[in-house]
């Protein structure tokens, strides 16, 4: 079992994502959060993407200035084993059932969050488990900070 650590929103679009009390996610992304790049962002294959806070933090221990929402995921989690993360992989975070579509590759749009410019550092061809994830959406819901999240 694991935690929201946080929800993040940006409803200019684009990154860093502000941290809110909670989201409201349907079939097609998070309500009030707003992609810049459809091509490669939102739509129901993308709906939600997730990362994890012990990443986070490690990187951080890198000395990059990454923070919960700066690479833009819509819901940063805590206490989940990274590594045991495949695409199909279903998870329950508040009132929402998702399901793992693939990694989100990394973009220069998020070059602030590492201190060398090396945002591929959070690359899965790269670096293997570091990589942030995008999900569809297979119950709509409400996703609260401190809402538990299980891997099923």
């Amino acid at each position: 079992m694991g935690v929201v650590h946080s929800v993040n929103v940006n409803s200019l679009g684009g990154v860093p994502k502000y941290p809110v009390e909670k989201i409201n996610i349907n079939y097609e992304g998070v309500i009030g959060d707003k992609q810049n790049d459809l091509k490669y962002h939102g739509g129901p294959k993308r709906a939600v993407c997730i990362y994890s806070i012990e990443k986070i933090r490690q990187l951080q221990e890198e000395y990059n200035p990454i923070f919960a929402g700066s690479t833009g995921e819509n819901i940063t989690i805590q206490g989940i084993d990274w590594d045991l993360l495949r695409s199909g992989v279903i998870i329950n975070i508040g009132e929402c059932i998702i399901q793992l579509t693939g990694v989100a590759p990394p973009c220069k749009t998020i070059i602030d969050s590492f201190s060398d410019g090396n945002f591929n550092r959070i690359s899965e061809k790269t670096y293997p488990g570091w990589s942030r994830w995008y999900a569809s959406i297979i119950k709509k819901g409400i996703v609260n900070s401190g809402d538990l999240v299980s891997v099923q």
